[in-house]
């Protein structure tokens, strides 16, 4: 209920500001299930794809945003809540089975779900590998996948900012992908990673995103790693004896670590 009650208050607002056009929406079916399967430029995606299409689309959410603290992470988890939209908790294991059954159980009520293959915001608006998860989820439940590029949304609402820039935004739909070839193979990593690159290379057609063949979470790792190397630069320049002092200690404490290691860690894979 709350759902389109948003939708009938906000979409009228967000159309009049961002004038987001719509390629291809008839590939969108009247009824009956499908995965929609997006990139993920900005927070702002999935608010700005339910807004364009006539059915409900529900995502499966970080569980991140349910638990946030402060005044934006009530606000966010009200949001997301009051939308309907699922929290999973994505650390592996376990955790990939209770999201695979949540999005199945979305799937069996024959309503559209959407996912970011991705499985994190693009950290550089380039298209990243894609996760296996949107394929096995497609197998198990037998239903189309329909390749979706947001488009700009990066630079109305980049990462970090929460009030978006007033600009036009798009969404692009593709045509949607038959995998019923692979039926009853949800279990086999080689179709799983073959059903993903595809979709993932329908997404490059549409985005017209460069391609990067290494996981979004990676290349955040690879940034945040720099950054903090850049940043004891800078700090080393400012205060080199303090600099020294740290690097003393932390040399320190990694030959203690080294000592406490267990003796069959080199044998272990």
């Amino acid at each position: 209920m709350f759902y389109w009650l948003l939708k009938v208050i906000l979409t009228p607002i967000l159309t009049v500001l961002f004038r987001p056009w719509v390629e291809g929406k008839e590939h969108i079916p009247a009824e009956g299930a499908a995965i929609l399967a997006s990139n993920h430029l900005s927070f702002s995606d999935s608010i700005f794809l339910p807004m364009v299409l006539d059915r409900r689309v529900t995502f499966l959410a970080k569980a991140d945003y349910f638990t946030g603290e402060g005044i934006k992470g009530r606000l966010t988890a009200s949001f997301f809540r009051g939308v309907g939209q699922l929290p999973i908790d994505r650390s592996g294991g376990s955790a990939s089975e209770a999201a695979l059954k949540a999005g199945t159980k979305v799937l069996a009520r024959g309503d559209l779900l959407g996912l970011y293959p991705e499985g994190t915001r693009s950290p550089d608006s380039r298209l990243y590998r894609g996760r296996t998860g949107v394929a096995r989820m497609a197998l198990t439940a037998g239903v189309p996948v329909i390749p979706v590029a947001m488009i700009d949304t990066d630079k109305a609402q980049p990462t970090g900012k929460i009030i978006p820039k007033i600009m036009r935004v798009g969404v692009r739909i593709g045509e949607p992908l038959d995998f019923s070839r692979y039926a009853g193979m949800e279990g086999d990593r080689f179709v799983l990673r073959s059903v993903t690159d595809e979709i993932m290379y329908d997404l490059m057609r549409l985005s017209e995103q460069e391609y990067v063949d290494m996981y979004a979470t990676s290349m955040k790792e690879r940034l945040l790693t720099r950054a903090r190397h850049l940043a004891r630069e800078r700090k080393a320049a400012a205060e080199p004896g303090r600099a020294v002092s740290e690097l003393e200690d932390a040399l320190d404490s990694a030959e203690g670590s080294s000592r406490e290691r267990s003796p069959w860690a080199d044998d272990e894979s």
